[in-house]
C-alpha cells in the first residue's frame, strides 16, 4: 500500500503522459497552501520549459484529464500553473479503511529486504557512559528500529573501544596497586600461562577510578607512558596474564554498559570491539602492501586516498605509525573487512559525531580501494557516516555538570526522572497512584523528554539541552506526545465502560478530514526518515498527528454523540490514531504509559 501522495503521483503522472508531457513531472506533494487544496503538483512549470508552451495552458490540459477520475472534489489552478487537488471524502474513507485493516498502517515493506549493520553507541571499556554517548545511542537505536520497520534485516553493533593504549595504562595501574596478582607473573614463572581466576580483581567502580589515575600519571610521567606502551604491546602480542586481565576489564565493562543501555532503552545484536579484528590487522596490512596501496611516508605506513576531483586536501589514511602502532583507521578498515566476511551487508551506517567525518571518508575510500566493501555478488556495500551535532548546555558548550565535569548517563536519567515527577505533580497527573507506578511513569516521561529533545532536531544540528522545558506536557515535547496517547487510551477505556466499541471509520466530514489526511501521511514520514536517515521526520509527524487529534477531539462529540454509527466511527478513528502514534513513538524509542 502506497501513501496517498504516491498514489496521486501515479494518477497525475498518467495524466501528464496522456497530455503528451513527461510522466516524471507528475510528482504530487502535500499542499503548501491548504486553503487552495490538500495536494499540489508543480510539474507544469518545468514542462513548459521543455515544450515551449505556457505553463497554465499545460496545467489546464492535465487538469481536464484529472477531473473525470472521480478522485477529486476539486481540481483547480493557481498562479502561473500550479495544480491544486482536493480529494473526495469517499476516496479518503477508502484509504482510511485500508490503513485500519493493515497491520503496517499502510507503510509498504521494502523489496527486496537488505542486510544493514548500524554501528552506534561506541563506548569505551573501563569508562562509564556519559552524555557524550547519548546522541549516538538514541539516533542509532531509532534508525535501527526504523530500518526493521521498513523491512530490512538490521544488526546493531556497539563497537567497543577495547584495545590500544588505554588498556596498557590500566594494566600498568593495576600492576602498581596489586603487584601480587597472578596476571603479572614473569614469563619464566610456572603460573605465567595460568590458569587465572574466574572472578575479576576489579569492579566497574574500580575501573572508573583506575583509568583517570592511570591517564593522569601517563601525562605527567614519560616513564609511566612508556610502561603503558610496553604493556599494550605485550597484551597485543598475546601475553596470557595480560590477556586474562584485559578480558576481566571487558567483561566487567560490558555488564555495566548493558545496564546503562537498558536504562536508555537501547539494545545491540553484536557486542564486538576493536580487539575482535586484531588478528586481521597483520595479514590485511601485508595484503595492502602487496596490492601497492600501502606505502611508507615519513616513517609511517599510509594509504593515499585523495582523488583528482577533491575540492579540498584529503590526507592519507595512516595504517601504522613510525613506531609500528596501529591506528583507529586501521582497525576501522579491518572492521569493514570483518563485517563483509561475517554478514555480507548491503549497507553499513556509522552513527558517530559529525566531527569524525574526515576520518570516515578516509576509511571508506581505503576500504573501497582494497575491495573490502565488495559483497559475494560483486556489488559494493554502501558505507555511510551518519554524523550528528552536539548536545550543549545553556552556555552553548557541550553539556556538563554544574561543577564542569562530564555528566554520567545514569545521573542524567535520574535528573530527568526527578524533573518529570515534579511536572506530574504540577499538572495534577497520576494523583493517587501507587508510588511504584508513579515512579515508573516518571521514568518513562523523563526518558521521553531526553529522547524527543534529541530526535526532534535534525541530527546534524547542535541543540541546547533544557530539562525544565523538555519535561513539559505542552509544546513540542516527548511528554506532550505521551499525554496525547494516554488521553486517547483514557477515551477508549471510558467508551468500553459505557459499552461502546470502536467501529469502522466512515468517510470523513469537516471535523475528521484533517486528521484523516494526517494519518495518511505516515508512509511519507517513514520513507523520508529512512531515506534521509533523519529521525526528526518521525518526530515532526508524531507532533503534527497529536495536534490534529487534539483539534478533532475539541471540535466534535464522541462519547456524547447521539448517532451510534457516527460515535463508533469516531472511536474507530481515535483507535487508529492511537495505533499510529504508538507505532511512531516506538520507532523513536519512546514508551507510553497506560495512564497518567
Amino acid at each position: 500500500m502506497s501513501s496517498i501522495a504516491d498514489h496521486l503521483t501515479g494518477v497525475v503522472s498518467r495524466a501528464f503522459e496522456a497530455a503528451g508531457l513527461p510522466a516524471e513531472l507528475g510528482l504530487v506533494v502535500p499542499s503548501s497552501r491548504p486553503d487552495l487544496g490538500q495536494f499540489q503538483c508543480n510539474g507544469a512549470l518545468p514542462a513548459a520549459k521543455k515544450v515551449g508552451a505556457k505553463p497554465r495552458d499545460l496545467a489546464e490540459a492535465v487538469a481536464e484529464r484529472l477531473r473525470p477520475t472521480g478522485l477529486f472534489a476539486d481540481v483547480s489552478l493557481a498562479g502561473p500553473g500550479f495544480i491544486n487537488l482536493t480529494l473526495t471524502d469517499a476516496f479518503l474513507g477508502e484509504r482510511l479503511a485500508a490503513m485500519a485493516a493493515d497491520g503496517r498502517l499502510g507503510v509498504p515493506r521494502a523489496e527486496p529486504p537488505r542486510t544493514v549493520i548500524l554501528d552506534y553507541g561506541g563506548p569505551n571499556v573501563a569508562k562509564p557512559m556519559h552524555v557524550g554517548h547519548l546522541r549516538a545511542s538514541i539516533i542509532g537505536e531509532c534508525l535501527k528500529r526504523l530500518c526493521r520497520f521498513v523491512g530490512h534485516d538490521a544488526l546493531g553493533d556497539v563497537h567497543l573501544g577495547d584495545w590500544g593504549l588505554p588498556m596498557g595504562m590500566l594494566i600498568g595501574e593495576v600492576a602498581r596497586r596489586q603487584p601480587d596478582l597472578p596476571y603479572f607473573a614473569p614469563a619464566s614463572a610456572e603460573n605465567a600461562s595460568g590458569p587465572f581466576p574466574d572472578d575479576s580483581p576489579v569492579s566497574m567502580e574500580d575501573l572508573e577510578a583506575l583509568y583517570p589515575a592511570a591517564a593522569a600519571a601517563c601525562r605527567e610521567d614519560p616513564a609511566r607512558l612508556e610502561e603503558a606502551r610496553r604493556a599494550t604491546a605485550e597484551l597485543q602480542a598475546g601475553r596470557p596474564g595480560y590477556v586474562a586481565l584485559w578480558r576481566h576489564f571487558v567483561d566487567v565493562s560490558i555488564a555495566g554498559l548493558r545496564r546503562d543501555f537498558a536504562a536508555l532503552g537501547v539494545t545491540f545484536d553484536l557486542w564486538k570491539g576493536e580487539a575482535d579484528v586484531h588478528p586481521l590487522i597483520d595479514p590485511m596490512v601485508a595484503e595492502l602492501k602487496d596490492k601497492g596501496l600501502a606505502e611508507v611516508s615519513e616513517g609511517a605506513l599510509v594509504v593515499r586516498v585523495a582523488r583528482d576531483d577533491d575540492k579540498t586536501d584529503m590526507p592519507p589514511l595512516i595504517l601504522l605509525k613510525s613506531d609500528g602502532a596501529v591506528m583507529y583507521g586501521t582497525t576501522d578498515v579491518a572492521t569493514i573487512l570483518d563485517r563483509m566476511r561475517a554478514h555480507q551487508p548491503h549497507l553499513v551506517l556509522y552513527v558517530v559525531d559529525q566531527r569524525q567525518h574526515l576520518h570516515f571518508e578516509q576509511v571508506f575510500r581505503a576500504a573501497a580501494l582494497a575491495g573490502y566493501d565488495k559483497r559475494p555478488d560483486g556489488g559494493a556495500a554502501g558505507l555511510e557516516h551518519i554524523g550528528f551535532g552536539t548536545m550543549n548546555g545553556p552556555d552553548g558548550k557541550p553539556f556538563k555538570t554544574r561543577a564542569g565535569g562530564v555528566m554520567k548517563l545514569q545521573d542524567l536519567i535520574r535528573m530527568a526522572s526527578d524533573s518529570a515527577m515534579a511536572r506530574l505533580d504540577e499538572a495534577g497527573l497520576a494523583e493517587g497512584y501507587p508510588a511504584e507506578e508513579r515512579a515508573e511513569i516518571a521514568r518513562m516521561v523523563g526518558l521521553a523528554a531526553i529522547k524527543f529533545a534529541d530526535l526532534g532536531n535534525h541530527r546534524t544540528s547542535n541543540y541546547v539541552f533544557e530539562l525544565d522545558r523538555f519535561t513539559r506536557f505542552e509544546g513540542k515535547t516527548g511528554p506532550y506526545l505521551q499525554y496525547a496517547a494516554v488521553r486517547i487510551k483514557s477515551l477508549l477505556r471510558k467508551a468500553r465502560d459505557l459499552g461502546f466499541e470502536p467501529g469502522a471509520p466512515l468517510p470523513p466530514g469537516d471535523v475528521e478530514r484533517d486528521l484523516v489526511l494526517a494519518l495518511g501521511r505516515l508512509p511519507d514520514a517513514v520513507a523520508a526518515a529512512w531515506d534521509k536517515r533523519t529521525p526528526n521526520e518521525l518526530a515532526d509527524y508524531a507532533h503534527t498527528l497529536a495536534q490534529e487529534f487534539s483539534r478533532f477531539y475539541n471540535a466534535c462529540h464522541i462519547l456524547s454523540e447521539s448517532d451510534a454509527v457516527l460515535r463508533d466511527s469516531r472511536l474507530g478513528l481515535a483507535a487508529l490514531t492511537l495505533r499510529t502514534l504508538e507505532r511512531v513513538l516506538d520507532l523513536l524509542g519512546i514508551e507510553v504509559p497506560d495512564r497518567m
